[in-house]
């Protein structure tokens, strides 16, 4: 092989690698709108997740969202096992009119008194834990999680 053919031989190995890494690394969709993600939970019999968050302004939140939220570990298993729904009470950035109003809804009928405060709900919508930001990283988190859904279904 001459060394032009090498190069694109190596380039396309190069972008087929991209491609694969990618699309294995399993991404969280945050949802904005409750009632969707209530719908689709129920629909997939998954357990919602809602954060509660200041994201531009709480340093505990975006700790938590850094540490466990956009790492591999979480996103593997809450792209299989969970409807994730981000609720957020920013400081600099606009929200629309109705998230807004659904936010502070949400707020007051699970008590939400600081952030970040995490609820987990059945896929039925009923309210199975609260927890919070938790040290030890993805993996730790997901246990955590695993242990919350395991004892709600008897496991």
């Amino acid at each position: 092989m001459k060394g032009h053919d090498m190069k694109q031989v190596m380039l396309a190995v190069a972008v087929l690698m991209a491609v694969f890494t990618s699309a294995t690394c399993a991404e969280v969709a945050w949802s904005e709108d409750f009632a969707e993600a209530s719908k689709t939970a129920a629909e997939q019999e998954k357990y919602m997740l809602l954060n509660f968050t200041g994201s531009d302004w709480c340093g505990w939140c975006i700790k938590l969202d850094k540490e466990v939220f956009s790492q591999e570990a979480y996103e593997q298993f809450a792209s299989e096992n969970l409807v994730s729904v981000k609720l957020d009470f920013p400081r600099r950035k606009q929200l629309s009119p109705g998230v807004v109003a659904q936010n502070d809804q949400l707020q007051q009928k699970y008590g939400i008194r600081g952030f970040p405060t995490i609820i987990i709900l059945s896929p039925e919508g009923e309210r199975v834990e609260q927890t919070g930001y938790r040290r030890g990283g993805p993996e730790a988190y997901v246990e955590h999680l695993q242990e919350i859904i395991a004892q709600h279904k008897g496991e």
